[in-house]
């Protein structure tokens, strides 16, 4: 009876195991006894805009642009315990930015280039979600939620770079009001000027859909400072308050 009873309670281990194998995401404290430093993704966004604002645009940049980001988002992930290092799901990640960036290089079409530059867009956003559970999962303020906070505001203007090249790619005017698209640099400049909300006045979108972006990076700029800085400062005065 006590081997029938043993071998019932592996059984039952084994099939946990499995169990807990299968779930695409981890629970709220294993993720956290996984975390690491967002430094990495720190290191990540600056290679991004140096790169972004010195390279040149040829196609193989984009595609350089693309892969950089699907690595930052493995890294967010890694960072934020929702995956491991070893995961083959980003792995795959890597190896199909890497594969579209080729066909980019190679291809060198306007309309391509814009759909990487969407998609290269749509992966730091889901690089910003990764990163946000990650500072969520911290529920108080330390360093770890402060870099986190700090990259996801940094990241907005990435975003913004990536669909601001998008439509000036696959526009049929000039972005600018000013009669040119902009270079990258250019686009990244404005980005961060839009975001900051300083307003210079020296570029401005001609379309409709490039005012529309531009207002809505403004607004989300402005909220973002307002709404989770404000929220990470009543916290620290908070636990300050209680020691």
């Amino acid at each position: 009876m006590a081997r029938v009873a043993e071998g019932e309670a592996d059984e039952n281990l084994t099939a946990a195991t499995r169990k807990g194998r299968r779930r695409p995401f981890r629970g709220r404290m294993a993720r956290l006894r996984a975390t690491h430093s967002y430094r990495f993704v720190l290191l990540y966004i600056g290679a991004t805009f140096v790169f972004a604002s010195l390279a040149g645009d040829d196609a193989w940049t984009t595609g350089v642009l693309l892969v950089l980001e699907a690595a930052m988002l493995a890294t967010a992930m890694w960072t934020s315990g929702l995956a491991r290092a070893n995961s083959k799901a980003l792995t795959a990640l890597v190896c199909v930015a890497a594969v579209v960036a080729v066909a980019v290089s190679l291809g060198r079409h306007d309309a391509l280039l814009g759909a990487a530059g969407i998609a290269t867009g749509v992966v730091v956003i889901a690089t910003v979600v990764a990163i946000a559970v990650g500072v969520v999962d911290q529920s108080e303020v330390n360093a770890q939620s402060v870099t986190g906070a700090i990259c996801i505001y940094l990241l907005f203007g990435l975003v913004f770079l990536f669909f601001y090249g998008a439509v000036a790619l696959i526009g049929s005017g000039d972005f600018f009001l000013q009669g040119t698209d902009g270079t990258r640099a250019v686009r990244l400049y404005f980005s961060y000027v839009t975001l900051a909300t300083v307003g210079y006045g020296d570029y401005t979108p001609a379309g409709d859909l490039g005012h529309t972006l531009a207002v809505l990076e403004a607004l989300l700029g402005q909220l973002y400072l307002v709404t989770v800085l404000a929220l990470l400062v009543s916290r620290l005065r908070g636990r300050d308050n209680d020691v």
